[in-house]
């Protein structure tokens, strides 16, 4: 489905944004704006709980977005949350009543994935060039690095470092004095060298600075002339002459330099020290600015979805290769548990759970990559915790979850509520593995599926059981697994007296 006004929300851990947008010829041109300084990621505690006022301002600024997007449908809108929500212990707490707050549901995703949004957000708001660009995205809990050439990302990561955490790590009090900046910018390079060698052997022409903390910074060295011979964006010395400035004011309330926006004042430090440390550590010596960054990635992402360019159909087409899927069975395991979802679901067939559905059955056997005894729980493991780009961390679980419980004890899905759609693409993707065991192309019986008031029909002819016994005895099996969850698979057999 194709819609005129579409909207992204990005819960960061500095600001909560908004950007709504209007389509025309696969172009985004913005409508609204809003930005909303929250700082989540200074409320996190020792412990990794969010504390009650930084959840009350993330809420208050929810509603208020809520308000704007009143009346948009749910697949014009995506929302996505990054590192504080990634790491706080309370997280799903705070999405439910956030959900509730906007109106729509929110995702976390992960580091990534993170990264790959932003680069193109970045890369949609500069002129197109075909050289490689290094893009640098520091956030309120995170810093992102992207090496990409045109439109396609080619090196992703982020780190747990951000101008938030690091101004409340560092400089807690507000004082900024040499001591404090050096460790700052010794503990910011030490994350960087991690990542620093595949970078600079990988290499790029630009480096570009897509966040909050890189504007406010390239705006501070244009404004108060701090760039050698009036280049403009941020150079080396710039950084160094604007460090020099901070550390004499001796505390971010002493400083007072033109162009310095209050609502980035209290976390320049940390930002200012990470950056400082990527210009060191990679060999950087100018860094232009891109306006575009998560929020505008999100929506041209989300563009690409309704042009049937969805970026998770490539991630799993790349996972099937990776894990050297066999890939006549996958087609055989997705075309019959699709058809069993369409029998059960009917009219109302929902197209995501088709597709969620489809991936997890071209997948399914992805873990017999690492072992063949219980490989079921290896893919589970595998669609947990990889980097999947396009989709989010709820939506890895969804999928993992339903390739755990393609076979196997049912007991293990305790934490899936009964009644829940999940039960109906888990039975689906089961009955089709079950009656693909053979791993050939022989015609499959006329059968029918049915919802139960507890469970499932399932209707076989008598005569197609009496000569697949093995198929026989394994549905019998499925019939006491489903019992031991609660549940009910009731099988009727057609053209005999014979029933279970």
């Amino acid at each position: 489905m194709e819609y005129e006004t579409i909207a992204a929300v990005d819960l960061g851990s500095n600001s909560f944004r908004l950007q709504v947008g209007r389509v025309v010829e696969n172009q985004i041109y913005p409508l609204d704006s809003v930005k909303e300084t929250v700082r989540l990621a200074s409320g996190l505690t020792p412990e990794k709980m969010l504390d009650e006022p930084s959840q009350t301002r993330g809420l208050e600024a929810l509603r208020r977005f809520g308000e704007r997007l009143r009346g948009l449908g749910e697949g014009a809108v995506r929302a996505v949350a990054t590192n504080t929500l990634r790491v706080a212990k309370n997280a799903r707490e705070f999405l439910v009543l956030g959900e509730a707050a906007l109106g729509f549901p929110i995702e976390v995703i992960a580091g990534r994935e993170e990264a790959r949004l932003i680069y193109i957000g970045a890369v949609h708001s500069l002129p197109l060039a075909p050289h490689k660009r290094l893009v640098v995205d520091i956030g309120g809990g995170s810093t992102e690095f992207i090496i990409g050439r045109k439109s396609d990302p080619m090196l992703t990561e982020s780190l747990y470092m951000g101008c938030v955490s690091y101004t409340l790590r560092y400089f807690s009090d507000g004082r900024v004095d040499k001591r404090r900046m050096r460790e700052a910018q010794v503990a910011a390079a030490k994350e960087i060298e991690l990542i620093a060698h595949d970078y600079l052997q990988l290499g790029w022409k630009e480096a570009v600075g897509s966040s909050g903390t890189a504007r406010a910074i390239a705006d501070l060295l244009e404004l108060n002339d701090l760039n050698p011979g009036g280049v403009t964006g941020i150079t080396r010395e710039g950084l160094e002459k604007l460090v020099t400035l901070l550390v004499k004011a001796g505390s971010i309330h002493a400083f007072n330099a033109p162009g310095m926006r209050p609502d980035r004042l209290p976390v320049l430090p940390g930002g200012l020290a990470i950056l400082c440390a990527v210009f060191e550590e990679l060999g950087i010596e100018r860094m232009n600015y891109a306006d575009g960054a998560l929020r505008l990635g999100v929506l041209y992402d989300l563009l690409g979805r309704f042009h049937q360019h969805d970026m998770r159909d490539t991630t799993v087409e790349q996972f099937m290769r990776r894990y050297q899927v066999e890939k006549g069975q996958a087609e055989r395991v997705r075309k019959t548990a699709l058809a069993i979802l369409e029998q059960l679901a009917g009219p109302e067939n929902d197209e995501q759970e088709q597709q969620f559905l489809s991936w997890a059955a071209v997948l399914h056997e992805i873990g017999i990559s690492v072992a063949h005894n219980g490989y079921h729980k290896h893919g589970a493991y595998i669609l947990t915790f990889a980097d999947m780009p396009g989709f989010s961390n709820k939506d890895q679980a969804r999928l993992a979850t339903l390739v755990l419980g393609h076979r196997g004890k049912l007991e293990k899905l305790a934490a899936l509520p009964p009644g829940d759609p999940g039960w109906r693409l888990i039975f689906s993707l089961r009955l089709a593995v079950l009656l693909h065991r053979t791993r050939d192309d022989r015609e499959l019986p006329a059968y029918a599926v049915n919802d139960a008031a507890d469970g499932f029909l399932l209707e076989l002819p008598a005569r197609w059981l009496e000569d697949n016994p093995w198929t026989a005895a394994a549905l019998n099996e499925e019939i006491m697994v489903w019992r031991r969850v609660g549940m009910q698979l009731k099988i009727k057999t057609l053209g005999a007296a014979r029933g279970h």
